[in-house]
């Protein structure tokens, strides 16, 4: 079964293993205020869903499964307690055509906000890959969010993170077996990782975004024997691109 913060899904029939979504930081430590300031709190009736990040003046990317139909969302931007910081409504949900809610492949969304957000010491975008490219394994990298700190715990208002390295794809492969699509996905593990409540945040490398946390090994947060998993940006470079450019266009008539 795949986890998800409102609702359970059953993966396809061909999955051998269990994966767990809508996924807090575990064994990380509190980030310094507004170090992240892409960071924001995707929110479903001003309660924290997930995680998201800013990579421009007007849009977010988070996870896909974090749409729920009939069910507005809204964004915390500038925040280091997720009830504080400026919130953004959204204007358009651009969900990838090709997402698959049971495999979750293709599990990432841009959130169109309906003001543009203005830079500031608490507010700003990250990088994103320019082109496809996959991630070297052990590099260091970072993940963060405002989900539980522990696998019954409860969740953090506060924003944690935690250092995680990227795996091999084969051996990631060699984890999740058909569950895992060594083109579009990544995964990594370490000491610390994510949990319920983090999906959608980003997984930083060199302070770029590379990662959208997308799932896990469900009910074991502490001390995971599968590394966790996150789509892989770079191969959806020509859909931001085309989204980016569309909403351009429009702005230019």
């Amino acid at each position: 079964m795949i986890f998800s913060a409102l609702l359970l899904v059953t993966l396809l029939p061909y999955l051998t293993l269990q994966a767990s979504v809508d996924v807090g930081i575990v064994n990380g430590t509190e980030a310094r205020p507004h170090s992240r300031p892409y960071m924001v709190s995707v929110q479903s009736k001003n309660k924290h869903k997930c995680g998201g990040f800013l990579v421009s003046e007007q849009f977010v990317m988070t996870a896909a499964h974090c749409f729920t139909e009939g069910k507005n969302l809204t964004v915390v931007v500038g925040a280091h307690d997720h009830n504080d910081g400026r919130r953004m409504e959204v204007k358009f949900y651009h969900i990838h055509p090709g997402y698959e809610s049971k495999s979750l492949l293709n599990d990432i969304m841009l959130l169109q906000l309906r003001i543009k957000v203005n830079k500031s010491n608490k507010v700003n975008w990250i990088s994103i890959p320019k082109k496809d490219k996959d991630i070297k394994a052990k590099a260091r990298c970072s993940v963060a969010g405002w989900g539980k700190i522990t696998t019954n715990g409860a969740a953090s208002a506060k924003l944690m993170e935690a250092d995680v390295t990227i795996f091999d794809k084969k051996a990631c492969k060699k984890y999740w077996g058909e569950t895992y699509s060594t083109s579009r996905m990544v995964c990594a593990g370490g000491h610390g990782g994510f949990c319920q409540g983090d999906s959608g945040g980003p997984l930083v490398c060199d302070k770029v975004a590379v990662g959208v946390v997308s799932f896990n090994e469900p009910n074991n947060c502490d001390s995971p024997t599968f590394p966790n998993v996150y789509t892989k940006i770079s191969k959806f470079v020509p859909w931001i691109q085309c989204i980016f450019g569309g909403v351009k266009q429009k702005l230019d008539k």
